[in-house]
């Protein structure tokens, strides 16, 4: 199946068949979640026991439920069902896999087993061209999504610290949080709908046991994690699954592989830039995507990969069909090493030049090895790498530009405008930069519609 064809969702035409996609797996999250309770012993005689009350303990849906407790397997597959979890009812029950396949399809499970030992199903009178229901224009509607603009930041730990414990006003701490007041002024204007974060987890949603390279929250909500100190006194953030499903299926498409996390604790990397942008509040006043990038383990992502990626997830953003203003942020860095002889090691020089760089040549900078990153930046200076990928969202690089079919350069939207940009030394351990970028209406309007091509 081509990638286009991936894209507008066609294999919904294929009759009797339903891809487990992002969407559906947004949709059957809970259902699919108590089936997989159903791998504990205990569960599965507490589910046998009173079959109504042990669902009652899930947020399914009562559709759902009622799915469940008729043991309908299309009807479940239809509210978002999984069949390798939905099996885990039938094991509870001691029904066969054949029993479970002969009920989708209307025949006992000795029919369904004869069907099996005589050649099993032909796919004659099963394609799209025998499906009645098929669709055949399903071209989706023009984006109406724009991401407006980008925004950088460290997200040093101490400076989320400094906000929770009242010492901004500190002499240590005042020219830190002043550097950040343009920004908070300007987005008491410029409040987007959603922001697309790019961060690290430092070693507290993700353990040894799995580390994804790339990882976006594709659920409801993410709690405030608790780094040793006890959670920060900050609101846990909403996500907006809809669109995070939306870039997922877009993205992959593109040849991204990411890792979809539905549950997983939020550190100082994410809750720090929204509070240094936002300050203290009782609500984020938008819904957040988390989007996790591996710096911590080597091999970590080049500066080329996380701008190609960035301009992946510019593309899907443009693509959704709803009107949503986006900003992605990229957060992390600057120079700054917490290990070894060299802990302590800062290069405003350095810096400043990655600043002008990432603003005005961003493919040249994502030319940069690793090693000057750690060389010039130190160790921890890699987390720099995350601030491409929110450039490369940015409408001036929606199209890859090493690909010959994309606009000439004269072609190309102008670079998007600084609004603020501010560099200090230092915060705790690290120097601290921010940078924030708008596109014009122009710039915005140039991507979506090579978004659309």
């Amino acid at each position: 199946m081509s990638s286009s064809m991936m894209r507008d969702k066609r294999y919904r035409d294929v009759p009797g068949t339903t891809l487990f996609d992002a969407e559906q797996s947004r949709r059957g999250y809970h259902l699919n979640q108590f089936c997989m309770s159903l791998m504990r012993p205990e569960n599965r005689e507490r589910f046998v026991a009173d079959q109504r009350a042990y669902l009652d303990e899930w947020p399914m849906t009562e559709e759902q439920k009622q799915a469940v407790l008729d043991f309908d397997l299309n009807r479940c597959i239809a509210l978002g069902g999984n069949i390798y979890f939905l099996s885990k009812i039938g094991a509870t029950f001691g029904k066969s896999f054949q029993f479970m396949a002969g009920s989708m399809t209307g025949l006992s499970e000795a029919a369904y087993r004869d069907m099996m030992v005589a050649g099993g199903r032909s796919p004659d009178g099963n394609r799209i061209a025998d499906n009645p229901d098929r669709v055949d224009d399903r071209s989706a509607p023009p984006g109406r999504a724009s991401v407006t603009a980008s925004i950088y930041s460290s997200h040093v730990p101490a400076m989320g610290a400094a906000m929770d414990h009242g010492k901004t006003d500190e002499p240590y701490w005042r020219p830190v949080f002043a550097g950040y007041e343009p920004t908070r002024s300007w987005l008491r204007d410029n409040t987007p709908d959603v922001i697309l974060l790019v961060y690290n987890d430092h070693a507290t949603a993700f353990d040894l046991s799995l580390i994804p390279t790339f990882a976006i929250g594709t659920g409801a909500h993410y709690p405030v994690a608790d780094e040793g100190y006890g959670p920060r006194p900050v609101p846990g953030i909403d996500g907006h699954p809809a669109l995070a499903a939306h870039i997922v299926q877009e993205v992959v498409q593109d040849d991204f592989d990411l890792t979809l996390v539905n549950e997983m604790p939020v550190d100082h990397g994410l809750t720090v830039p929204l509070s240094m942008m936002f300050g203290d509040v009782a609500q984020w006043p938008c819904a957040v995507i988390p989007f996790a990038v591996n710096v911590v383990q080597y091999p970590v992502p080049s500066g080329r990969r996380c701008l190609e990626l960035g301009r992946a997830i510019g593309r899907a953003i443009r693509s959704y069909p709803e009107d949503l203003r986006v900003q992605v942020w990229g957060t992390g860095g600057m120079s700054h090493q917490l290990q070894g002889r060299r802990a302590g090691l800062i290069n405003p020089e350095w810096d400043n030049a990655f600043l002008d760089r990432l603003i005005a040549d961003p493919a040249r900078l994502a030319e940069s090895d690793h090693l000057e990153y750690i060389e010039e930046a130190g160790s921890e200076g890699i987390e720099l790498v995350m601030w491409l990928i929110a450039r490369g969202a940015m409408a001036d690089q929606a199209s890859d530009q090493s690909d010959a079919a994309s606009p000439a350069p004269a072609q190309m939207p102008a670079p998007p405008r600084v609004i603020h940009r501010f560099y200090h030394v230092p915060a705790s351990n690290t120097a601290v930069g921010h940078l924030v970028l708008q596109d014009t209406p122009t710039n915005a309007e140039t991507a979506s519609n090579g978004a659309d091509q």
